[in-house]
């Protein structure tokens, strides 16, 4: 199988690029910024001529599509864009797929729930209520794709983070380090997600050709919930940064254009079911994640 895997310069997209180093299946990796050090070519996901010409060319059995739109703030004020990248661009890759009937791999996000506050965790079959055109601009992607008719998989995700980019675990652990008093919401819950484990969750399903037959949304995170303020204070324990007094806030005391999902916990059952893949614990994940930081 050719596997193109778009966004490849982001968080999960270099994940992608580890876990599938010793593949049997050729791997091409796409972006529109180029990131040294790495093979990248570039690729725009909104011109539906310049994707048709890449899977064409290289025969393209299977998208991973990690490229999105991610500033949930800002996507208020740049709403045109935020649904071009995460709505219309997975409705293009999903189209052309479908003509070769060819497999995408699609990633969302938590932020598809937020209205209805759930107390129990989010199945996938429960509707989708975003708060904010990120969250909307990407439910609207999901749909998008399952219109197009081609084998999908859809897997939503949370609070994603790892040793790559911009994240909340490497600004927490700069601010543990530099400030004396940290204070940190303690009213939005969910489960924090090491990319790495997503990625290979997703190589095992495309790798052992899991996928067959089994389209439609799935949740991943890992396993576990707490608060952003727990997150903080197992940060800071770990990193040893303990001349930090980390204290829990509430959501208003930190104003945002957007009303983040006050719990998005992603029930699991149906992916390890379906596929059979182990979940770690987020605490274990999150002290791998900083050691290869610290590495």
């Amino acid at each position: 199988m050719t596997i193109l895997v778009t966004g490849a310069n982001g968080q999960l997209g270099n994940e992608m690029r580890i876990v599938t180093r010793n593949s049997s299946d050729r791997y091409l990796f796409s972006d529109i910024n180029d990131q040294a050090g790495v093979e990248t070519f570039r690729l725009d996901i909104t011109d539906m001529d310049a994707v048709e010409k890449v899977v064409e060319a290289n025969n393209i059995d299977a998208i991973v599509n990690c490229a999105a739109y991610t500033n949930v703030d800002a996507a208020e004020d740049n709403e045109a864009l935020a649904y071009k990248l995460n709505a219309e661009a997975p409705a293009i890759l999903a189209e052309v797929m479908a003509r070769r009937q060819g497999l995408i791999v699609h990633i969302s996000t938590d932020y598809v729930f937020g209205k209805e506050v759930y107390n129990t965790p989010c199945r996938e079959d429960m509707t989708g209520t975003p708060t904010g055109v990120y969250g909307a601009s990407k439910l609207q992607g999901e749909k998008n794709i399952i219109a197009a008719g081609c084998p999908h998989l859809i897997i939503r995700t949370a609070w994603l983070y790892s040793e790559y980019g911009k994240n909340f675990l490497k600004t927490m652990l700069n601010l543990t380090q530099t400030k004396p008093l940290l204070k940190v919401v303690y009213d939005q819950v969910g489960t924090p997600t090491y990319a790495l484990d997503l990625a290979n969750a997703i190589y095992s399903i495309i790798n052992e050709r899991k996928y067959i037959g089994k389209t439609g949304i799935y949740n991943y995170s890992n396993e576990g919930v707490c608060s952003w303020f727990d997150f903080t204070k197992h940060i800071a324990s770990y990193a040893g940064h303990n001349n930090c007094y980390i204290i829990p806030c509430r959501s208003e005391e930190y104003p945002s254009k957007v009303v983040r999902p006050a719990y998005s916990v992603l029930d699991k059952t149906k992916i390890r079911a379906t596929f059979g893949v182990e979940i770690p614990y987020w605490t274990d994940s999150l002290q791998v994640c900083m050691r290869n930081i610290c590495r």
